[in-house]
């Protein structure tokens, strides 16, 4: 039998990014928040000596556990769907900051375009310029309504950056400096210009000096020691929940963490949630949380689940196309990309997570589509993220996969290999989608998510335009051999890491037929019960998503806030 506890404000489920924010905003505001986190404490402590590749990158020291929780995936509805066993396509999360924690801070605003998506599209092609089945739709909020919280966000976490310059691309000033120029960075910048692009430093939210923030949080610069993603930052100089948002909402005295508690139902009446159900796994005991305010602020794949398993809200069908919890599911196209291979030596073991150069002068629609037969695009980039030793092992087509030739061409190319990725769009599709297993369930007994995705036409095509771009840059830059990706992209690989940007299946937009949540990610079928995080998103950019979820989370937070004065549907 679950114990009921006394009532607060606002419950979070989940504390991350998004959870820390709302923490943060509402208790500063006077509300009384509880925050249900399904791993363990966390602080910059446990980061001290954790640069070990093998336990934290290659082991996943900081994800979740998927011998107790895991989901299930297969390329169609004609396949059976079997449960991931061991970490592969993305990196879920866990404990307090969540992957707030583990990421690089690679830090981007969406483009315009991405919010009016449909809109602009058929505006400049036509409707037949998009693909069957293809289901893109604008977010119901734009670019510009959302720069204010954009700018709230780069000044929470200390963004360090420069200005876009490709023509039409939103100014944004930075509170800190850019990140070092380092002579890979400068010879891509060198290469791009001569083509004609327009390459910028990468905005970074890896400190590039000593910042303090209006909450007067302060942090030091980035060591640039390379051990970012996967790992947490034991200098506090990677914004990550745990070093900005928890701790000004833990100052409140307003903020009751509750680490080990995995919730597992959003309870509801009547099309009002009345709290959550949730797990203390360290003791098996059960205990509902009534609150005035829900707030699912899990993972995307966490936020999906918990709210097919509450019955909350209208499940997608892939058959009819209605339905929304579970539409819109979308990844990152991550395999246009190319590789040069160079006499000059370089030092790419030195690096951060957000240390590189960019440009988007092939993203979104800044370039023609009309004679291509795809939409959006990619931000090409060389990041310098510090290319750890197991990870990473670049060696030219056709070199063995063993043996002393292979052996010896990888110590000659340690530091002679410079990678320049794509940052590739994921717009969604009708069959490319999240339900509940029939099958499989988790340590609980609930049913795991299923996820049905595979690569389509816009994805192939996509991948061997970009990969063809970024092999031209690598050329001029010099590489005595370049070797090109993204040409011959197969069935989507449920094992090899390609990206950790999952999006979608609680999609935002301006219609309650065709989406779960309004521009303030307040659910329309449950009015107090609000969604931020990537799940809130119609398709997936060209762009890291970190940056989007905290401006649309500081818009949320202002409306839990109004929701709590006024009630009712906010728009």
């Amino acid at each position: 039998m679950a114990k009921t506890l006394p009532k607060t404000d606002i419950v979070l489920v989940g504390v991350g990014w998004a959870g820390g924010i709302v923490a943060a905003e509402l208790t500063k505001a006077g509300y009384n928040v509880v925050g249900l986190e399904r791993g363990k404490e966390r602080s910059t402590n446990d980061y001290f000596m954790v640069h070990d590749e093998l336990r934290y990158s290659e082991r996943y020291e900081m994800m979740q556990d998927l011998s107790k929780e895991t989901l299930t995936v297969r390329h169609n509805v004609k396949k059976r769907a079997l449960p991931y066993r061991e970490w592969g396509s993305f990196l879920l999360g866990d404990g307090l900051g969540g992957s707030g924690v583990h990421w690089n801070g690679q830090l981007y605003n969406f483009l315009p375009y991405d919010f009016e998506i449909y809109s602009k599209t058929v505006e400049r092609y036509g409707k037949g310029k998009i693909p069957e089945g293809m289901m893109i739709q604008d977010w119901g909020i734009t670019y510009k309504e959302l720069e204010p919280y954009f700018n709230k966000w780069h000044e929470m976490s200390g963004v360090s950056g420069e200005p876009n310059p490709l023509p039409g691309s939103p100014q944004v000033k930075y509170p800190t400096k850019p990140s070092m120029e380092t002579p890979p960075i400068k010879l891509f910048k060198k290469a791009a210009k001569e083509l004609g692009l327009h390459p910028y430093q990468m905005p970074s939210n890896n400190l590039s000096e000593t910042y303090t923030n209006p909450d007067g949080i302060k942090r030091g610069a980035c060591q640039y020691c390379g051990f970012c993603e996967r790992f947490g930052c034991e200098y506090g100089a990677k914004a990550d929940p745990v070093v900005t948002v928890i701790p000004v909402a833990k100052a409140t005295n307003k903020f009751d963490v509750r680490t080990h508690s995995v919730v597992r139902r959003v309870l509801h009446k009547d099309g009002k949630a009345t709290g959550v159900l949730y797990t203390d796994i360290t003791t098996g005991e059960e205990f509902i949380q009534p609150a005035d305010v829900v707030v699912v602020s899990a993972y995307v794949l966490n936020n999906v689940k918990l709210l097919l398993n509450s019955k909350l809200g209208r499940p997608y069908d892939p058959v009819t196309g209605k339905g929304v919890i579970g539409k819109n599911y979308a990844y990152q196209m991550n395999y246009g990309g190319a590789t040069g291979f160079f006499d000059e030596k370089f030092n790419m073991y030195g690096g951060a997570g957000a240390l590189g150069s960019n440009l988007d002068d092939y993203n979104g629609d800044y370039f023609d589509h009309s004679k291509l037969d795809f939409l959006h695009g990619a931000n090409i980039r060389l990041q310098q993220l510090g290319n750890r030793p197991i990870m990473n092992n670049a060696v030219p087509e056709g070199t063995p996969a063993w043996g002393k030739e292979f052996k010896d061409k990888s110590v000659e190319y340690a530091n002679r290999s410079i990678f320049i990725s794509g940052q590739g769009a994921s717009l969604p599709f009708r069959d490319n989608y999240l339900d509940l297993d029939p099958t499989y369930r988790d340590a609980f007994g609930d049913p795991l998510l299923r996820m049905t995705f595979n690569w389509k036409d816009q994805d192939r095509n996509l991948a061997k335009f970009i990969g063809q771009k970024a092999g031209e840059i690598v050329k001029q830059m010099g590489a005595k051999e370049v070797l090109v990706g993204g040409q011959k992209v197969g069935d989507y690989d449920l094992r090899k890491y390609q990206s950790t940007h999952n999006t979608g299946g609680v999609i935002m937009g301006a219609d309650p037929e065709t989406s779960a949540l309004n521009s303030y990610l307040q659910m329309w079928d449950c009015e107090n019960v609000f969604v931020p995080g990537a799940s809130a998103f119609a398709h997936n950019s060209g762009l890291n998503p970190t940056g989007t979820v905290g401006a649309l989370t500081y818009r949320a937070a202002e409306g839990i806030a109004k929701y709590l004065k006024q009630g009712g549907s906010l728009v």
